[in-house]
């Protein structure tokens, strides 16, 4: 079951990629899939606000990073030349991005194994020049989990700026790892039948999304936190009901917002989402998720420009969502 699940990562994925829409229209739900900002986005997975106020989303099919103005949605190359997916894998390359201060940090994933240049976390030094600050996929390679796997370097999903690095989500490996600055890594959460995906993290505690275990039912998506003082000591549920959960973000308003990638197509292990069936959720406190918008073609990001949400999918498109979390404070001028 467990390698099943990891297949997921290098076929399943492949096949979210290249599964026709036509053949499966009748999933679509209706909904509201929010307002199109932008689109043509290459390998589209992660994303980021940065200190600007624009939307950074990584290209991973083509190795670079996207700035997007969340006003007009107008696209420019932010940094290019980072090490790109292979195309019979389907996913990685540049994963996510994230800022510490005005600097970019790019997670770059699956190209290792392949011979593509190393897995791990590159800092961005300029418009075309990188430094690679921690080579996650050798560290993996030699610190294996104590579960079965396939990928010797594992499959690193996201990243969120914590004291004096990152934490990364790694959803092969099925473990949270800690990445510094100086190039130290470390496992700070080793799940087992678990996929972690999505992360957040605030005041000493971490926020991850699980994408479920096989055969992925509903009520093993689920968003779980832990403490970084002890992480051995799972944290409450505080949400779970809805399958396929990617990513996990506070809104301006102070409370968690989720994304489910939709729907799975047949009820085997590591089936892909339908198209077009992806939700936008709020975290309630009640240990249930609200459903606030359906009919999301794959999403795989989520992030908020002041009470705006902006969804990546994996198609490449960016949707917005306005008024979504509404708080009173003053925006700047990017906010609309």
């Amino acid at each position: 079951m467990l390698k099943v699940l990891k297949n997921w990562w290098i076929g399943t994925v492949t096949a979210l990629l290249l599964t026709g829409t036509a053949a499966l229209a009748a999933a679509d739900p209706g909904g509201s899939p929010g307002r199109l900002l932008a689109e043509g986005l290459l390998g589209a997975s992660g994303a980021s606000v940065g200190p600007d106020g624009a939307m950074y989303a990584v290209e991973g099919a083509v190795g670079k990073v996207t700035r997007i103005d969340p006003r007009n949605g107008h696209k420019e190359t932010f940094a290019e030349g980072l090490p790109p997916a292979f195309d019979f894998v389907g996913i990685g390359g540049a994963m996510d991005v994230e800022f510490i201060g005005k600097t970019a940090y790019v997670l770059v994933s699956l190209v290792g194994e392949f011979g593509g240049g190393p897995d791990g976390v590159y800092r961005v030094d300029g418009k075309n020049t990188f430094t690679l600050i921690a080579d996650v996929g050798t560290w993996s390679a030699t610190n294996p989990p104590p579960l079965p796997f396939d990928l010797f370097h594992g499959v690193q999903f996201a990243m969120e700026p914590v004291g004096d690095g990152f934490l990364v989500s790694d959803g092969h490996h099925n473990r949270v790892i800690h990445v510094s600055l100086d190039g130290t890594i470390s496992t700070v959460k080793q799940y087992g039948n678990t996929v972690p995906t999505g992360l957040a993290g605030t005041f000493g505690t971490a926020y991850v999304a699980e994408f479920g275990a096989v055969p992925n039912p509903p009520e093993s998506g689920k968003v779980v936190t832990f403490g970084l003082l002890n992480p051995s000591v799972d944290g409450p549920t505080l949400a779970s009901g809805v399958p396929m959960i990617v990513d996990v973000e506070f809104g301006p308003d102070g409370r968690l917002y989720a994304l489910s990638q939709g729907d799975i197509a047949v009820d085997i292990p590591g089936a892909p989402a339908l198209p077009n069936t992806g939700r936008l959720l709020k975290v309630l406190r009640n240990g249930q998720f609200k459903v606030l918008a359906t009919g999301l073609d794959r999403p795989t990001s989520l992030n908020f420009v002041c009470d705006d949400a902006l969804v990546v999918t994996l198609p490449g498109e960016v949707r917005r969502f306005e008024n979504l979390a509404k708080h009173k404070h003053r925006c700047g001028s990017h906010c609309k």
